[in-house]
Formats: structure tokens, C-alpha cells, sequence
């Protein structure tokens, strides 16, 4: 992957056509799912997909103009910086909050794309269209408020209480979820395999140790260098890595503090509560940040944490 900075001129207006283009059709995705139940919003995301076309028409014959006709292939998974984009247009009913969401994080990004842009270009015409496009992205953003009551509405400005928790949605919540899940599932197999093998409070509490201190190192650097939050908002990468690899550990060690306890039939049922408690946490939040229905987030939490315990028992029992 390219660096942002290491990016010259052309494969910068390069790269910000194919995110309109991108971001086009994501808009006409969004329209088509939600024509049905929302048609006032369903046409006001045809109008941004033609701002977004527009945008693209503007940049390419400024590509003509000073680089000529061939564009080079250059895509937001080409270059550190972009947050990964997981593909809710797909899903069919659409829902009006996680479309809405999705729509704020789509243009913040591009925003901040076009921003940083601008700062790095140094040819007078590519730098002013470039900042035109990022105030034309900055009034997008109120689109999300439109959407939310699925009527259109003129002059609506985000107050900062919605833009903190905005950033506190991307910074924290979204790193800590991924770091709780991770460190709640994955270590169960491992945690109970060790219980019903040994039959040892104290070797078990070890490996139920290691395997949740383990996953949280491993979280963290992981989260840290995904993103460096320069182009999503999504804050300082040591921050984010600090909070997912945190999180992590403590979804580990939630389960694995029971087996202190000496009578290790106390243990695994005291363990068994904790890890009920846990996946019931992790949903919720998934509920309440993620806006996925709690119904759906119970049964795939549940489940996945299930079939990881199941499989580790079966293997500390034979």
C-alpha cells in the first residue's frame, strides 16, 4: 500500500475520481433499497449520486487538462489511511439509522480527503478544486440529519454534541467492540479446553492468562497499524491500538479470574455466568452504537461464542 504523502499530483485527482465513482454508486445502491419504504429519501440520494458524478465530470477534465487522457488505476485500497467500508448496501431491507451512520463516515472521509489534498497539491488550479470540493463535501454532511427523519430540510447544521459522538463512535467504540469480541470468543476454546484437561484451578487460571494477555498485544497492533486516522477521523492509531488491545484483554480475562477459585466445579460455572454476561455486553453495544437489531446481534454473538466453547471442551475432553 501507497502512503498518502508519497502520492503526486496526478494520482492524487487520480484517486479522488475513483472514490466519486465509489461513492456514487453507493448512493444509487442506497436509493434502490430504501425506494420502497422511503421514496423522499430514496430521491434525495439520487440527487447526491448526481452531485457525486458531477464532482467526478469536474475532476476528470482537470486530469485532461493537465495530465492528458490516461488515468492511472488508483483505489482507496491502494493507500494507507482509509477506513475499511463494510458493504451495508448490499443488505436488503435497508435500514434508515445504518444507512444514515454509514452516509456520516462516508463524508467525513471524503472531506478529509479532499482537505489534506488540497494541502499537498501545489499547482494553483488542482489546489482550488480540490478545496471547492471539500466545502461542497462539508455541506454534504448535514445530508445525514435529512436522512434521519427521512424528510429533506434546508440550513440543518450538526451541533457539537452529534459530532463528539460521532468521533467517540469511531475512535473508541469501534476499536473497543472489535477488542471486547475478540478477547471474549477467542479465548474461550483455549480458557476451557485447559479446564476439563487438567481438572486444575491454577493451570487453567495460567492459560486463560496468557491467551487473553496474548490476544490483547496481538489487537493492538493490529488496530494501531490498520489505519493511521489521517484521512477517517478515526484518531491516533497508539490511542485506538491502546483501546482495542485494552479491551481485548479484559474480554479474556472477564472469564479466566473465576478459576482463582479452588473447586473448579465453582470455578466453570462461575466462568459460564461471566461469559453469558459478556456476550450480552457485546450485543448490546452492538445494538446500541453498530445499530444492528438486538435480536440479530443476541443470535450471532451467542452463537459464534457457543460453537467456540463447544469446541473447547470437546477438545480438553478427549
Amino acid at each position: 500500500m501507497r502512503t498518502f504523502k508519497s502520492l503526486n499530483e496526478q494520482e492524487i485527482l487520480a484517486l479522488a475520481i475513483s472514490l466519486e465513482e465509489e461513492d456514487a454508486r453507493i448512493y444509487d445502491d442506497f436509493a434502490d433499497g430504501l425506494k420502497a419504504n422511503y421514496p423522499a429519501t430514496a430521491e434525495l440520494l439520487k440527487e447526491m449520486r448526481a452531485e457525486e458524478d458531477g464532482h467526478r465530470h469536474r475532476l476528470i477534465e482537470l486530469h485532461r487538462q493537465k495530465f492528458g487522457e490516461h488515468i492511472p488505476l488508483i483505489r482507496r485500497q491502494d493507500v494507507k489511511g482509509f477506513v475499511h467500508r463494510t458493504p451495508i448496501w448490499l443488505v436488503r431491507p435497508l435500514g434508515l439509522p445504518a444507512v444514515r451512520k454509514h452516509i456520516e463516515v462516508m463524508e467525513l472521509e471524503t472531506k478529509r480527503f479532499y482537505e489534506r489534498a488540497g494541502r499537498q497539491a501545489t499547482d494553483a488550479g488542482i489546489r482550488q478544486l480540490l478545496g471547492d470540493l471539500a466545502e461542497e463535501e462539508r455541506r454534504h454532511s448535514h445530508v445525514a440529519e435529512e436522512l434521519e427523519s427521512a424528510h429533506r430540510t434546508s440550513g440543518a447544521l450538526e451541533d457539537e454534541a452529534h459530532t463528539r459522538n460521532r468521533l467517540f463512535v469511531l475512535q473508541v467504540v469501534q476499536p473497543g467492540l472489535a477488542g471486547l469480541m475478540d478477547g471474549s470468543v477467542s479465548t474461550l476454546a483455549p480458557l476451557f479446553a485447559a479446564a476439563f484437561a487438567t481438572n486444575n484451578h491454577w493451570e487453567t487460571f495460567l492459560v486463560g492468562l496468557a491467551a487473553a494477555l496474548g490476544a490483547g498485544i496481538s489487537m493492538g497492533f493490529a488496530e494501531a497499524l490498520s489505519d493511521d486516522g489521517s484521512l477517517t477521523g478515526r484518531g491516533r492509531p497508539v490511542a485506538r491500538g491502546l483501546v482495542c488491545g485494552l479491551m481485548t484483554a479484559v474480554g479474556g480475562l472477564g472469564h479466566t479470574l473465576p478459576y482463582l477459585i479452588p473447586q473448579m466445579k465453582v470455578a466453570n460455572a462461575v466462568a459460564v455466568v461471566v461469559v453469558l454476561i459478556e456476550l450480552a455486553i457485546i450485543s448490546w453495544v452492538r445494538h446500541r452504537y453498530m445499530d444492528t437489531p438486538l435480536t440479530s446481534a443476541l443470535f450471532q454473538v451467542v452463537l459464534g461464542g457457543l460453537l467456540v466453547f463447544l469446541t473447547g471442551i470437546i477438545i480438553g475432553s478427549s
